[in-house]
């Protein structure tokens, strides 16, 4: 196997802290290898490093001297300045850079340029590549080319940063959470592209259905040093649970040893001598091996819910629209005590909306949402909360309250609580600007559930979790007795959790399927398969026409066939944004009378592309 990177002896430490200490491991052509550790234990640190964005105190980093290198890190760093078309192309690859001044020169309708710049793309074999490039942000709902990145929220630039370092074509990509801020749709999209890859891959997410189909090897960090499983996550967790038991049973027959040699040691005072120095020393290292056992940090949520009456949220015949654009029709749902819902759906199908609803946040066209007198929300945003930067971590919570009911006549202090959330005392006092983003995530979810709620509303909690963080958090909902809602991207969460999802088809219809994700998954591929076969059958074979043959497509409108086709997919993506903005409950009237009337304009042009398309494809 051909070496593409070389990592030798890496240590690197802010302070006291250690992240890691002498690691050494290799990334070869064609591997898809993923990262794995605990928040704050410098997983982004790594690649910051490898990518010559942060420097190690110690050790070697090398790389193949012919690889093209395409790095995503958690936070992209844009020119706020450049329209999307114009950061994605602002590379110094070739090809890029032509299409660049192609696009350019086609928006300032430059007729001088127009041939010399047509000759450069045939030149480059630019076309077919400016084609990918369209397709792959269409497929990630980036629609409006010319729309400037200042303009857009953190999730859409972390899609162009994605875009961008996709379309490099490169030989080794990095990528930091790559699925964060993606839909189920999204990510699906994302897998197979990187599964029929044969570039090289190293990446960390938190996500373990991508994991487990995209990479064939895990590399983990735990405690400064890392461990190295030569397969997909489901082979890491088989193999680390052997590790650790190995490590234990070695442990243990260190602590049998060193109770002899404890005894030895105090029955003996007059043998530390000379002669029996080297008994002693052994001492000393059964001890330092008798400590080394493995020890998984557990939070235990065992937190007592406020009681939860028997009339909990009743929606009756709830209507919801913004101008044409359906968000609820005659929608009634009565919730019952340990409900877990999950909730799924294109992007401007009204997700957000229906949250903003049940929370009183945004009122119904019409019917009636009726809240139990004992219902208590938690309700954990997607864009978190704001927490001074400058505060400390135990002050956060302590604002909230100094102790927390266990129920049974236990309280749990703060200082505790925040053990049980792995933030260790040596540590409380720090300031929030310390953690890593996905420290800082934990904190915000203390902060819901220690409100004793029984009612959670979860809205994308996963993302910059650790895996750690999830199985217990996981753990917490599988036992938590009131009710719950979530709406989440993490495939492997969202079964593990909820057992019935409310789908959103669109057109104010949600539809409630008794199952979780995977179930309605193969469902909807079943049912695809039985519409093809269908249509296979009730298809009546067709004769070959008996007049002269229809004249085969020009070169232009070969162009024009296939730039139909990108055209399309991109006006429907703009359309579902419009959607999102209208449903978002944030937008003034006058905005959303500006969003009424583009989503007009752009339907009128699907329909009259869709119409072209369909008349060049039957001569295609």
């Amino acid at each position: 196997m051909i070496s593409y990177l070389q990592v030798e002896n890496l240590t690197k430490s802010y302070g006291e802290l250690t992240l890691f200490e002498n690691i050494s491991f290799g990334v070869g052509q064609g591997q898809k290898i993923a990262l794995i550790a605990k928040n704050g234990t410098g997983k982004t640190t790594l690649l910051n490093i490898i990518s010559g964005l942060d420097s190690q105190d110690s050790g070697d980093i090398s790389f193949r001297s012919d690889l093209k290198i395409a790095y995503l890190e958690q936070n992209p760093d844009l020119n706020n300045s450049n329209t999307i078309l114009n950061e994605v192309f602002n590379s110094t690859d070739p090809v890029l850079s032509v299409i660049r001044d192609y696009e350019r020169i086609i928006n300032e309708n430059d007729q001088e340029a127009m041939s010399d710049i047509i000759e450069k793309m045939d030149q480059f074999k630019a076309w077919d590549y400016e084609n990918k490039v369209k397709q792959i942000l269409s497929k990630l709902k980036i629609t409006n080319f010319d729309q400037i990145i200042g303009e857009l929220s953190g999730g859409q630039k972390k899609r162009v940063g994605l875009a961008k370092v996709l379309i490099t074509d490169a030989d080794f990509l990095i990528l930091d959470e790559p699925t964060n801020h993606l839909d189920l749709e999204m990510i699906e999209w994302l897998e197979e592209y990187l599964n029929k890859s044969k570039g090289t891959l190293l990446m960390v997410t938190h996500d373990r259905y991508f994991l487990d189909r995209v990479c064939n090897e895990i590399i983990e960090i735990e405690s400064n040093t890392i461990f190295t499983y030569k397969g997909n996550y489901s082979y890491y967790l088989e193999k680390r649970a052997e590790r650790i038991e190995n490590l234990n049973a070695e442990v243990g027959k260190a602590q049998k040893l060193m109770k002899t040699e404890q005894e030895w040691i105090r029955r003996m005072p007059q043998a530390r001598g000379t002669k029996a120095k080297y008994r002693v020393d052994a001492f000393e290292d059964i001890k330092k091996k008798a400590s080394s056992g493995f020890k998984e940090t557990k939070m235990d949520l065992d937190i007592k819910s406020a009681r939860l009456g028997n009339k909990i949220l009743e929606l009756d015949r709830l209507y919801k629209s913004y101008g044409d654009l359906k968000i609820l029709e005659d929608f009634s749902y009565k919730f019952q005590r340990g409900e877990k819902i999950g909730i799924v759906g294109k992007n401007g199908t009204g997700k957000s909306t229906f949250l903003n609803m049940i929370t009183r946040n945004i009122e119904a066209d019409s019917g009636s949402i009726e809240i139990g007198e004992t219902v208590v929300y938690g309700y954990y945003k997607q864009d978190g909360i704001t927490i001074n930067e400058n505060e400390r971590i135990i002050d956060v919570i302590k604002e909230i309250a100094e102790s927390i009911d266990l129920g049974n006549g236990k309280v749990m202090s703060a200082s505790q609580f925040l053990e049980y959330f792995l933030f260790p005392t040596k540590t409380q006092y720090n300031q929030v600007a310390k953690l890593s983003g996905g420290e800082k995530r934990r904190l915000y979810l203390m902060t819901v559930l220690m409100k004793n709620p029984n009612f959670l509303i979860l809205d994308e909690p996963t993302n910059d979790l650790d895996i750690m963080t999830l199985n217990v958090l996981e753990d917490y909902l599988l036992s938590f007795s009131g009710c719950l809602i979530i709406v989440s991207h993490d495939r492997y969460f969202m079964d593990k959790v909820v057992d019935q999802l409310f789908v959103f088809e669109g057109n104010g219809i949600i539809r409630n399927f008794p199952g979780n994700y995977t179930i309605y998954r193969d469902s909807l591929d079943q049912q695809e398969k039985e519409i093809k076969k269908t249509e296979k059958l009730s298809t009546p074979k067709k004769e070959k026409p008996k007049s002269e043959p229809t004249k085969k497509l020009s070169f232009n409108e070969k162009r024009e066939f296939e730039q139909l086709e990108i055209d399309i997919e991109t006006l429907t993506s703009e359309k579902e944004e419009i959607e999102i903005a209208m449903s978002s409950g944030n937008l003034s009237n006058d905005e959303l009378m500006e969003k009424a009337s583009r989503i007009e304009k752009v339907i009128e042009l699907i329909d009259e592309k869709e119409f072209r398309w369909l008349e060049l494809s039957e001569r295609a």
